[in-house]
């Protein structure tokens, strides 16, 4: 074996371009490792050697180049499907074999990822330990004593331990956050509706979410790239909306909202509660504003899920196996789901306009925040513990995680540092949906100032400096010169479109700079000259949100305009400038080099 090979998707698209390794290099690898890793309890269907070694030949004849995932390792929770292999959720009297792969599983490897086998899970996805499956226990990856987090056990442990570069996972309560957290890992749980749930065995259909486990935020990005498309075929796929305050992670001065301190529950863990603090700090000192939030509508929203209604769901998507073979499911599992036959419509109804009234109670809390962070978890506790106290403990695991789907937000779990004893805790991001690229791009610098390797691997965490979240929704910088500059009557045309101020500098000189005649408030108008004619002009460098652009622009009076202007160092940015004919007779007031120097001299 290879230890000192990292498996992160930066470092194995180099050594594919460079030809210090091939796919089935790689694949050989990773059989070596699966087997130093028996003991683990991750898989419950490894794809078998001889078709793993197959699939990694068939990419030999491609170009690495020539795919965004050429290569890339990834394991698939077995709710979800891959063809040809079973699909058990967890129980054998559940399971089939998949004629299809799920869409998502299906663009993974059109982009040339690498299917390495299907992993453990609660049964069912009913749980965040990992220790409720008929498959075996998962073991935690730093300690084989602790819980893995779960449901999306084996999923976050064959990463953790570099049997995979990623791996998909689900998340209705947790399940792709908490095993994150335990594993010294990210975990994306996108916006629901963000990657599609086809081919995944429903928990609550109407608030799963497939989710992403990763070593690093750029590589869950990376996989969301791909990952990422509006699927008609299922019904709970939603194409991308704009998000009203996109962006913010580029802002200076990031708003960060965390729990009262009465409100941070750790249930006597006494390293996580200084890890929390420690976080705090950290973002402090990465020039973000700590905001105090009353979170009891969040946790009440939270309790909403395992005490309300929508455990029916789980007893929907059980049928008819938990009615005729109740047998076939694990005691916890089933004590759970039976649960979920006797809500009646009118307590679902009345839980409906519960929630409702606390999507309102926390609807105002984004107006003067732009992200909630909390612990991932509240304390980890020992597999032997959970075994002998299987639903309170794990109903505390869903105490900072169980009401994000319920209220429609995206959160991202990061990890934020190790306990004495070298355990991992790990903290989540959570912002209205379609903020996904600004979570993790948040989450990118908290864990590269908190931890310095991925998973429990001793492998450094890999550069990734300069990474691009980009997502549609891109922002547009534009030049100002006169009447919208800082403090200036039209600056709020940018301010109130979510624009903010990312650099004063000079225009190239080619430029002249006039006062145009109309009412207040007075204009300056900047014409691009030929040869020594012009002067470089003072401007500040705006940005804002594409889809804000337009509308801006629409509002610019005759004879400005907005194009392609000319800075000092060579840029070009858009920026306003002004038809050559205005200029006819206006005061040209080039030799200020300033409109605000034009000001001060009235």
């Amino acid at each position: 074996m290879n230890p000192a090979l990292s498996l992160d998707i930066r470092t194995l698209t180099e050594s594919y371009r460079t030809r210090k390794l091939d796919p089935v290099g790689l694949a050989q690898e990773l059989l070596a490792r699966r087997d130093a890793q028996a003991d683990r309890g991750i898989w419950i269907t490894p794809l078998p050697a001889e078709e793993l070694l197959a699939r990694a030949e068939a990419l030999r004849s491609r170009d690495p180049a020539s795919m965004p995932l050429y290569g890339i390792p990834f394991a698939i929770k077995d709710n979800i499907d891959l063809a040809g292999l079973p699909t058990t959720a967890a129980c054998p009297a559940f399971a089939h074999t998949a004629s299809e792969s799920a869409f998502v599983v299906q663009r993974l490897i059109e982009a040339g990822a690498l299917p390495v086998g299907k992993t453990n899970l609660d049964q069912f996805a009913t749980g965040l330990v990992g220790t409720r499956s008929p498959y075996g226990v998962c073991r935690n990856s730093f300690d084989p004593e602790y819980v893995s987090g779960g449901s999306s056990s084996g999923s976050a442990v064959a990463v953790a331990l570099g049997l995979a570069s990623f791996s998909l996972g689900t998340d209705t309560a947790g399940s792709g956050r908490i095993p994150a957290a335990f594993n010294n890992l990210v975990g994306w749980k996108p916006s629901c509706g963000a990657l599609s749930t086809r081919g995944m065995v429903p928990a609550c259909q109407s608030l799963d979410a497939m989710s992403v486990f990763a070593l690093t935020a750029e590589d869950a990005w990376r996989v969301a790239s791909v990952a990422r498309a509006f699927d008609a075929a299922d019904p709970w796929s939603r194409r991308r909306e704009s998000p009203r305050n996109a962006n913010w992670s580029q802002r200076p001065g990031i708003r960060i909202g965390v729990p009262l301190p009465a409100q941070r529950e750790f249930f006597g863990n006494e390293d996580y509660a200084r890890l929390f603090e420690a976080s705090i700090e950290r973002l402090t000192g990465l020039d973000c504003v700590i905001v105090p939030v009353d979170i009891e509508p969040f946790l009440e929203t939270a309790r909403l899920l395992y005490e309300g209604p929508w455990v029916a769901e789980r007893h929907i998507a059980t049928e008819p196996l938990i009615v005729e073979q109740p047998e076939a499911l694990l005691p916890v599992t089933r004590q759970i789901i039976e649960t979920g036959a006797r809500p009646s419509a009118t307590d679902a109804f009345r839980a409906q306009y519960r929630l409702q009234a606390l999507k309102a109670a926390t609807a105002d809390v984004w107006n003067h925040i732009d992200t909630l962070l909390l612990p991932t978890a509240g304390s980890h506790h020992r597999i032997d513990e959970d075994l002998a106290d299987p639903i309170r403990l794990n109903s505390r695991l869903g105490r900072y995680t169980n009401f994000v789907n319920l209220l429609d937000l995206a959160g991202v779990a990061v990890p934020a540092g190790f306990t004495p004893q070298g355990m991992p805790f790990g903290v989540t991001f959570i912002a209205p949906a379609w903020q996904d690229a600004d979570l993790l791009r948040l989450g990118s610098r908290l864990q590269r100032s908190a931890v310095d390797r991925g998973g429990a691997t001793a492998l450094p965490l890999p550069g990734d400096e300069g990474f691009a979240f980009t997502d549609e929704d891109e922002f547009i910088d534009v030049a100002v010169c006169g009447a919208h500059l800082s403090g200036l009557p039209l600056n709020g045309q940018l301010t109130s479109r979510g624009a903010w101020l990312v650099e004063t500098t000079r225009s190239a000189a080619c430029y002249r700079l006039y006062v145009l005649p109309g009412d207040a408030p007075r204009r300056p108008g900047m014409v691009r000259v030929d040869g020594e004619a012009g002067a470089a002009v003072a401007v500040e460098i705006w940005r804002m949100q594409a889809s804000q652009f337009g509308s801006f622009v629409a509002g610019i009076p005759a004879p400005l305009g907005i194009g392609k202007l000319q800075l000092h160092d060579g840029r070009e940015v858009c920026g306003f400038v002004c038809e050559a004919l205005a200029a006819r007779g206006a005061l040209d007031i080039s030799h200020l080099g300033s409109w605000r120097a034009y000001l001060a001299s009235l």
